[in-house]
């Protein structure tokens, strides 16, 4: 036996020094730093543009089914809603307050995911 390989053997361990790993596209071509950045920019678009979204679903929420007024949550999701509700908030006026919270406030939380999702895909496509 020797220790010298065959022509025929798979198990030949390269004598080149490992290459370091670095992410690829389906390419082949390594990710940017550019490309990085703005796919982080876009998700945090995506996050921020969901809670405002959510914030709005929940005082929309609160306000159907008749939540405490002088509760610390329902003031602070109210005041979020305030600011968040895109001046939404009275575009239609229906007989029952809340439907009309409910219709108004899901509107501008429907706006909220859309404009995010909008912008987050327009910062990832300039990344790239």
């Amino acid at each position: 036996m020797t220790d010298t390989p065959e022509p025929g053997d798979r198990l030949v361990a390269s004598s080149a020094p490992p290459r370091p790993h670095r992410p690829a596209l389906p390419g082949g071509r390594p990710v940017s730093v550019r490309r990085r950045a703005a796919a982080l920019l876009a998700g945090l678009v995506r996050l921020l543009s969901r809670v405002a979204a959510l914030a709005v679903v929940l005082y929309a929420l609160f306000t159907a089914l008749k939540a405490n007024p002088g509760n610390v949550w329902y003031q602070l999701v109210e005041l979020l809603a305030s600011w968040l509700s895109l001046g939404l908030a009275n575009l239609f006026q229906l007989a029952d307050p809340r439907w009309t919270a409910l219709v108004n406030y899901g509107l501008a939380a429907v706006v909220w995911l859309i404009l995010g999702s909008a912008v987050a895909g327009l910062i990832r496509r300039a990344g790239s």
